[in-house]
């Protein structure tokens, strides 16, 4: 049994090659959901959502997020109609009387659905508008992610991190703002003061995540912060990976980010951006998972390989590595 935690487009690339090494039966994947937000009144999931497209085999593996092929249309329309209104566009975060109304699980993540600032694929969207139905029919957040991963066919068992609300808000030089507001609105460019996961402590880990942890842990090459870290701030999650095996790929080669903005959240919440900074970060990590080319040295085993993953045999490539990692530490 292994369980992956998994967060943006690094752990997900991992998965491609699972089948290598694992068996998909005996596979958990406990998603990150504080990069989730309220879009105009639906709950979008993204990092759950990247794994459910996954199992599907209709994720997009050009940018690794929506539908292969999905078309746009209620997102250009909502543009149209914003410039028509004269509306604003960009992000508009909901003001603070807001975002404790409505489905608690949305807590400090409402954003107005006019001109959307995240693109939204038309059957994307058809997944958002059955998530937060189910949620309004009175399913958890878990219970809805059951219900989506037996429609995509998942062969994996998926889990959210947590049925509470957890928001990953960074604190900027421009102001604070929601992970999604400052990556995908405004491209990682404002300077990172700090990271907040709001939520987290009194938030409960997710039915089955516990359990799920006491199996050897893979952390993928995802945002140590970003990615990681609002699970981690979870109550519970860290003191069961202390007593755990656990894995971690590097989502660097030295001190270069594979993708993301990893090294400028790891620099702000005080980690030394690159490989080296992994072993504060996940103090816990029995074994790591680095580039062939990386000098990083470590006092835990370290098994070194090519990390890229472009493609599924990368992805293979990287589990061999994991696999070996996992021999010489259980």
């Amino acid at each position: 049994m292994v369980t992956f935690l998994s967060g943006g487009t690094g752990t997900p690339k991992l998965l491609d090659g699972v089948a290598a090494a694992f068996s998909p039966a005996e596979t958990t994947v406990v998603a990150n959901t504080g990069d989730d937000i309220e879009l105009g009144g639906l709950l979008v999931s993204p990092d759950v959502d990247t794994v459910l497209f996954q199992g599907g085999d209709v994720l997009d593996r050009e940018t690794w997020w929506g539908i292969e092929g999905d078309t746009h249309e209620t997102n250009a329309e909502l543009m149209e109609l914003a410039a028509a209104a004269d509306l604003p566009d960009g992000p508009q975060y909901l003001d603070e009387s807001k975002q404790t109304a409505g489905r608690e699980i949305a807590e400090w993540r409402r954003f107005s659905g006019v001109a959307e600032f995240m693109t939204i694929g038309d059957r994307d969207r058809a997944v958002h508008i059955t998530r937060t139905s189910l949620l309004d029919q009175g399913y958890s957040l878990s219970g809805a992610t059951r219900k989506l991963a037996e429609a995509f066919g998942l062969t994996i068992d998926l889990l959210p991190m947590s049925d509470d609300p957890v928001a990953s808000l960074v604190h900027t030089a421009d102001g604070t703002m929601h992970f999604q507001e400052y990556w995908v609105a405004n491209r990682g460019e404002p300077t990172v003061e700090t990271v907040e996961f709001r939520g987290a402590e009194t938030a409960d880990p997710a039915p089955g995540v516990l359990e799920a942890l006491s199996d050897t842990v893979v952390l993928g090459p995802s945002n140590p912060v970003t990615s990681i870290g609002p699970m981690l701030a979870v109550p519970g999650i860290a003191d069961v990976l202390e007593e755990t095996t656990v894995v971690a790929v590097s989502p660097f080669l030295g001190s270069e980010a594979f993708s993301g903005p990893a090294a400028d959240l790891m620099a702000a919440v005080g980690y030394e951006p690159s490989t080296a900074g992994l072993a504060e970060a996940y103090p816990f990590a029995d074994a790591f998972v680095i580039d062939e080319d990386d000098g990083t040295t470590f006092d835990r085993p370290t098994v070194r390989t090519d990390i890229g993953i472009d493609e599924p045999a990368d992805a293979e490539r990287v589990i061999g590595a994991v696999a070996e990692a996992i021999g010489l530490v259980s």
